[in-house]
């Protein structure tokens, strides 16, 4: 892809590369830096809860805080690490490095290994964030500092690309290439935000979420870093479902739409949400809990799992997917409400597949009260990387990103009508999780979680 890019001018103009990837990830590599296994993936792979309550009895769960200014939860690598000494040691043995994903392309590009701080933040229990460095003292319990990348800021300069990348690539030799970040960070930067205050919500497979904030915040339910430059502090969150629960939906329950896509070409997703517009506020009378692969924040629960609660013999399918989208929605304003204790958003930028669905904009926009903004430019993370490129060369300030799209932005406005509406919806939301979680949990024992 690289060499069908860069055409020879393009090659001339080339001034640095970024990297971004899926993160984090648990990726153990030999010493000639072949994967040893498939990465073992972030929230969404819940393996490791019972090595989460193994490592706070060790450590104590004060002491993890204090030094990694999170708890441990199905996000965190550290867990993983421990799950993958344990569970696969021979493989173990033969490791390496551990790396994520965009520490193995800078690897790939340059021979060098390394993460950023912000990546790495989520090596909990490891990474010391008083200090910003690995935790030597987890040496024999986890894994030494010496099998993990060196941690440094996102924009600096690692290496340069080697001869051997540039014949695969295409990529001039020599060009620089920075740490790089995770996607999630880098779609932040595509969005144009780079100011306290600015929230981005990626509407992914997963919904994650990034605010900027000017100081370091302790909020318990989610994930507090430093950022991506020196002297920058975000806090963090992610859904364990969000396009996955839409695109599950459709694959079980949209035949007759994906057989119109194959015969007319329409969109089987177009479809669904142009009929779900047909329905109701609230199904009617429908709530889902958007759980169905555990969840991470901001209840950071493993062992959740989902529901569709108030069917009955007048509802469809049409009611039933208008109902998820709504479920997703109660779950961003549930993470919206923690986000605010650590900086109230001064805006909230939207990205991800999920801005193709103009129905569920609507329905984000009114369950929050706030207006959503979604950038003109849709590249998503890779033009993030090529901005945080540019910043390693002078040519752009993080001060100067919010005035990259000034003005640009498409803008979706609350319905008041319906903000009224999904205000006593949300208050059951809230509510009916605490009331049957006791039997959730027994559920996922039964099983087999």
């Amino acid at each position: 892809l690289c060499r069908e890019l860069l055409d020879e001018t393009a090659k001339r103009e080339l001034v640095a590369v970024g990297c971004s990837a899926i993160a984090p990830a648990m990726l153990p590599v030999d010493p000639r830096g072949v994967p040893l296994r498939p990465a073992i993936l972030y929230g969404i792979d819940t393996r490791a809860h019972r090595e989460i309550r193994e490592l706070e009895g060790v450590l104590g769960v004060e002491r993890i805080k204090e030094t990694c200014w999170n708890p441990l939860s199905s996000q965190s690598v550290g867990p993983k690490i421990l799950w993958f000494k344990r569970n696969e040691p021979d493989l173990y043995e033969k490791t390496w490095k551990v790396m994520t994903a965009t520490t193995f392309l800078v690897f790939k590009l340059t021979g060098e290994v390394v993460i950023d701080f912000y990546t790495a933040s989520a090596f909990t229990p490891l990474l010391d964030l008083n200090k910003l460095e690995w935790d030597e003292s987890l040496a024999d319990l986890l894994i030494p500092p010496s099998a993990l990348p060196e941690p440094r800021w996102t924009t600096e300069l690692t290496g340069e690309v080697t001869r051997e990348a540039a014949d695969l690539t295409g990529i001039p030799a020599g060009t620089p290439v920075i740490v790089g970040t995770a996607d999630a960070a880098a779609e932040f930067v595509s969005a144009g935000a780079g100011a306290p205050g600015d929230l981005m919500v990626m509407l992914g497979t997963t919904v994650f979420f990034i605010e900027q904030i000017s100081r370091r915040a302790d909020v318990s339910a989610l994930w507090s870093s430093v950022f991506l430059w020196p002297e920058t502090f975000c806090v963090a969150g992610g859904m364990a479902t969000g396009g996955a629960l839409t695109r599950w939906f459709r694959d079980h329950f949209a035949a007759e739409e994906l057989a119109m896509e194959r015969e007319t070409g329409a969109n089987a997703y177009e479809t669904l949400w142009r009929r779900a517009a047909e329905i109701p506020p609230g199904g009617p009378g429908l709530m889902v809990l958007p759980y169905f692969s555990g969840e991470r924040t901001p209840i950071n629960d493993p062992t959740a799992r989902g529901a569709i609660l108030g069917l009955s013999l007048s509802h469809g399918k049409y009611h039933v997917y208008r109902a998820l989208l709504e479920g997703i929605s109660f779950g961003i304003r549930h993470n919206l409400d923690h986000i605010e204790e650590a900086m109230p958003p001064a805006r909230v930028l939207v990205v991800g597949g999920g801005t193709r669905n103009p129905l569920w904009l609507k329905i984000i926009a009114s369950v929050i009260g706030r207006d959503l903004l979604i950038p003109p430019v849709k590249a998503g993370a890779s033009y993030g990387d090529a901005i945080l490129a540019a910043m390693s060369q002078g040519l752009i300030e993080p001060g100067g990103l919010p005035r990259l799209f000034a003005g640009s932005y498409e803008r979706v406005c609350p319905d008041e009508a319906l903000s009224r509406t999904y205000a006593e919806y949300y208050a059951v939301y809230r509510g009916v999780w605490e009331d049957i979680k006791g039997w959730i949990h027994r559920l996922a024992e039964l099983g087999g979680a």
